[in-house]
């Protein structure tokens, strides 16, 4: 059993990395118009100012899990947060709209072998009757950071420059990295060797998909590059799925999807930050470009959607204990959706401001064994980050394909159907979360006075 101060330690630590990686999710997203016009960029390019990082992390992270399991949970989380610290000093150096996107995915990997370890770090020095509680403050520390990423990020641009958005996350990983080497208590799991093969299929199938994705209106639909670049990155996708059926040490173990709780789970979160993710990525230019606001402002804008995780997460995860996280989950979900229709419905060039996170992780921990968590954690962090790349690829893909950077009444034209679509997938996550089964209360048994010699 951990000590309270080996406890406090770790909690303290994983939350400062958790919070550091996952503000840039959405930090970026104020600096995009300002990076649009110092760099030069396009459409495209903006994409993956964001699905770089989310892309590499969302592929890695089953893999920074794993690493964890086999050379040391407190060894590779310490390493994460160098590259992560590493990538942030390069974006922060770049003068290309490309050197940022390569810069943002190295930024990628650091973040995918911390996040996950988080998860398990923090998972192992809990006693267990307290999980839901601190898992669920681990998620209301990632929604503080995810609520205040656009926020940050636009006073960070306005009040300086846009580089600083990652310039900031350098003397924090230097203090964070070490501090993390000697404080917190080594661990390892079962994996004995990595799934490279798994790996590469994964990492292959996916780019695949989503460079078809960002590329589709630029270079047309039915290219070759385009038709060649989704059908090779869905068939890749199918050998990773029997690979990982065969594999003897498979990175996502596909037995965790024959339950339905892990499964479902994992739809919602996916369908949740398609949603979200995409919206945002278009919102926050909406504010800037065609209403005129400043980044700040902007951020702002943004903050009364994104700041209720803060609030929420906490009270959901401890709640999750006692009735069970798939109702919580299913009314948030909901709530989101009728929200983004609503922003939807109303959009326009003059439209006022005044017209305008569910305990995922304990569910889906409670749905494997004690030592699969590393590898669940893993799943559930790529999946929801997954989530993210294909919510902006397809929802900016639906904005050009009916909009652009026109006039302003041309952005309108392509923001409303793209978060009308974003509203209908995070409307499908709620219904999946229904569907999730109930936990049953586990009854304490008694044991009996005498054994059976007796």
């Amino acid at each position: 059993m951990a000590s309270r101060s080996t406890t406090l330690w770790t909690f303290a630590i994983t939350s400062v990395a958790l919070f550091m990686v996952t503000l840039d999710n959405l930090v970026v997203t104020s600096a995009l118009p300002v990076i649009r016009r110092n760099l030069h960029a396009s459409l495209t390019q903006l994409e993956w100012t964001v699905n770089a990082y989310t892309l590499t992390f969302a592929v890695l992270l089953l893999t920074g899990a794993a690493l964890g399991d086999r050379y040391g949970r407190r060894l590779m989380f310490s390493i994460g947060i160098g590259v992560f610290t590493l990538g942030s000093a390069v974006a922060a150096l770049s003068t290309t709209a490309t050197g940022l996107d390569l810069a943002r995915a190295l930024q990628g990997v650091g973040g995918a072998i911390v996040t996950p370890l988080t998860l398990t770090l923090l998972s192992a020095a809990v006693p267990r009757e307290r999980r839901g509680l601190a898992l669920g403050a681990w998620g209301g520390i990632g929604g503080l950071a995810v609520a205040i990423g656009p926020l940050v990020g636009g006073a960070i641009v306005e009040g300086i420059s846009w580089q600083w958005i990652f310039w900031i996350n350098v003397p924090i990983g230097l203090v964070l990295a070490p501090l993390a080497f000697f404080r917190l208590r080594e661990s390892r799991g079962p994996a004995d060797r990595l799934d490279l093969a798994g790996l590469a299929l994964a990492s292959a199938g996916l780019l695949g998909i989503v460079w078809g994705l960002v590329r589709g209106n630029s270079v047309g639909w039915v290219s070759p590059e385009i038709v060649s670049s989704l059908v090779g990155g869905a068939v890749v996708l199918g050998l990773f799925v029997l690979w990982e059926l065969r594999a003897p040490a498979p990175m996502l173990p596909m037995r965790f999807f024959r339950n339905r709780t892990f499964a479902l789970t994992n739809v919602s979160s996916l369908f949740m930050f398609f949603g979200m993710f995409g919206s945002i990525f278009l919102l926050i230019q909406f504010f800037q470009t065609v209403q005129g606001y400043s980044p700040l402002q902007a951020g702002l804008r943004i903050l009364p959607w994104t700041a209720m995780p803060i609030f929420i997460a906490p009270i959901a995860g401890a709640w999750s204990d006692r009735i069970g996280g798939q109702r919580l989950m299913a009314a948030g979900l909901a709530l989101q959706s009728i929200g983004i229709a609503w922003i939807a419905s109303v959009s326009s060039p003059s439209m006022p401001y005044s017209a305008v996170v569910a305990p995922v992780a304990n569910v889906v921990l409670a749905a494997v064994r004690k030592e699969e968590e590393g590898q669940a954690s893993g799943a559930q962090n790529a999946i929801r980050e997954l989530g993210g790349v294909f919510g902006v690829a397809v929802l900016a893909s639906i904005f050009a394909h009916y909009g652009g950077y026109g006039v302003p009444q041309h952005f309108v034209d392509g923001l409303r159907p793209a978060v009308w679509v974003g509203a209908g997938f995070v409307g499908v996550g709620a219904l999946a979360a229904l569907a999730i089964p109930a936990r049953r209360r586990e009854v304490e048994t008694p044991q009996p006075a005498f054994d059976a010699a007796g």
